[in-house]
């Protein structure tokens, strides 16, 4: 199948996305490091996200990335009933620009150019920016489970 702007979620207004080449891997781990760490110090480790194998996603064709330079970020993973959104990172100094949104917007697009009807994620509790954040997209909290040292809360968003 071949790649085309449509089937990424691209529509006359353009969501920007596009997925990330071997030449992005640097640059994507440059963008979640940013990121991700101002949540060091406040989580009392190394945000999961930063310790991610970038290579092998991009490889995979998980990463899709917006902006000229890269600005934002999402690692996705096609499950059999959903689309796990595993990452979600802007550059701090792209922040109030919509580009989270975007990806937002973008991640939905996908899921439904293949065919799911549902999204899943979960972030740490300790980072309740998101708290606010993906409510207002539509995404609902269904639990919140502490796993090893990590306490997360799971949401899920379904698509109509």
């Amino acid at each position: 199948m071949t790649e085309t702007s449509e089937e990424y979620g691209e529509t006359p207004e353009g969501f920007g996305v596009r997925p990330a080449v071997a030449a992005d891997v640097p640059v994507v781990k440059a963008v979640i490091d940013a990121a991700f760490q101002p949540y060091t110090e406040r989580i009392g480790r190394v945000p999961v996200p930063m310790e991610a194998d970038h290579a092998a996603n991009v490889a995979a064709g998980r990463v899709f990335v917006t902006g000229e330079p890269v600005a934002g970020l999402v690692v996705v993973e096609e499950r059999p009933d959903h689309l796990y959104l595993d990452i979600i990172a802007v550059r701090p100094d792209a922040h109030g620009r919509g580009i989270g949104g975007r990806l937002l917007r973008f991640v939905d697009a996908h899921a439904r150019a293949l065919g799911l009807d549902e999204i899943r994620l979960y972030t740490n509790a300790m980072m309740w920016e998101n708290q606010k954040i993906y409510p207002g997209y539509g995404y609902e909290m269904t639990e919140r489970r502490v796993e090893g040292p990590y306490d997360r809360i799971h949401y899920v968003k379904r698509l109509a």
